[in-house]
C-alpha cells in the first residue's frame, strides 16, 4: 500500500565522540540520511538508488530525461514520490507507451549505489552513450562564474548541517543561481536539477550547470543530453569526460573556485577577464 507522507528528514543526530589536540568530549552531531528510493515506471519497477530523501520527484524526472528513458519532457506524463507501509521510498513515473515499450526492451534492471555510474549496464552501448553533440548556448564571464561558486558555498544548506553531500546548480549568467540542489551522490545531485529545471519550465540553452563533485564521464553525459552547454565542477575531471565534451561540444571546466577555474574542453564559452 502506498501513502502520500511528509518527505523524510534529510539528516539526523547522532552522539559521537570528538577527538581534538588529545582532548575527547561527547557532543550531538549531524550527518547526512541516505535511503532507498524505487523508480517505477507505469507500474514496472527500474531502478533502485540510494540518495538523499529530498527532492524526489525532481530526481526521478532528471533521471528519466538525462538517462534517455525519455527524448523530451513531454513524454513525462505524471510524476509522485510516495512512501510505503514499511517506510520504502517510491516515485511513479509515468511515461507514453512508446517509450514504456523502448524502456521494457533494454531490460535493464539496476542497482543503483551511492557514486554508482554503471550500475546495471548489462552492454557498454547502454552504459556510455555518446549524446548529439550540442553547439551555441551561454557566454560565461569568469566574475560570474566564480560569484556563482562564492553563493553556491552558502546555499548548500543539508551540507552545511552535515558536510558529506554533493550539490548541483542551476545558474543563468545574468542573475546568478537559480536553483540548487543536494545529495549524497553526485549523479543524483545533478538529475535533481536538470529535474528542478525542467518542471520549472526552464531551458537549459539559457544557463549553466555547477556541480561540487569531479567530472566524471557520467557527469558529462547527462549534461550533454539534456542539452547542456557548459559544466563547470568544483574537483578535476577524468580522461574519458574530457573527450566526451570534446566530441560533444560542451565546455568543461574543472577546479572551478572562487578565484580560479581550468578549462579542459571548448573554452569559447567563457569568457576569461580578469576578476580583481
Amino acid at each position: 500500500m502506498l501513502e502520500r507522507s511528509s518527505t523524510p528528514a534529510t539528516s539526523c543526530e547522532v552522539t559521537v565522540h570528538r577527538w581534538r589536540d588529545g582532548d575527547v568530549e561527547r557532543v550531538a552531531d549531524h550527518v547526512a540520511e541516505e535511503l532507498p528510493v524505487a523508480l517505477v515506471f507505469n507500474g514496472v519497477p527500474h531502478v533502485v538508488m540510494l540518495a538523499t530523501p529530498a527532492n524526489l520527484e525532481d530526481l526521478a524526472v532528471g533521471f528519466t530525461l538525462s538517462e534517455n528513458i525519455v527524448d523530451s519532457p513531454k513524454e513525462i506524463v505524471s510524476v509522485e514520490a510516495s512512501t510505503r507501509d514499511d517506510g520504502t521510498l517510491e516515485v511513479r513515473i509515468g511515461i507514453t507507451a512508446s517509450k514504456l515499450s523502448e524502456l521494457l526492451r533494454r531490460q535493464r534492471n539496476m542497482t543503483g549505489r551511492t557514486g554508482c555510474g554503471l550500475c546495471g549496464a548489462q552492454t557498454v552501448e547502454d552504459a556510455i552513450r555518446q549524446p548529439a553533440p550540442v553547439q551555441g548556448g551561454v557566454k560565461v564571464d569568469a566574475r560570474s562564474l566564480h560569484d556563482a561558486l562564492r553563493d553556491l558555498r552558502d546555499r548548500q544548506e543539508i551540507n552545511l548541517r552535515t558536510g558529506s553531500v554533493h550539490a548541483a546548480a542551476w545558474v543563468l549568467p545574468e542573475s546568478g543561481i537559480k536553483l540548487v540542489r543536494e545529495d549524497v551522490g553526485r549523479h543524483n545531485a545533478l538529475d535533481k536539477v536538470i529535474g528542478a529545471v525542467i518542471r520549472a519550465g526552464g531551458d537549459f540553452s539559457y544557463g549553466y550547470f555547477v556541480v561540487t563533485s569531479r567530472a566524471s564521464y557520467e557527469m558529462v553525459q547527462k549534461a550533454v543530453t539534456v542539452g547542456g552547454t557548459l559544466l563547470a565542477a568544483v574537483s578535476a575531471p577524468t580522461a574519458f569526460a574530457i573527450r566526451m565534451a570534446e566530441a560533444a561540444g560542451l565546455t568543461l571546466i574543472g577546479f572551478a573556485r572562487e578565484h580560479q577555474h581550468v578549462v579542459y574542453a571548448h573554452p569559447s564559452r567563457l569568457l576569461c577577464t580578469s576578476t580583481t
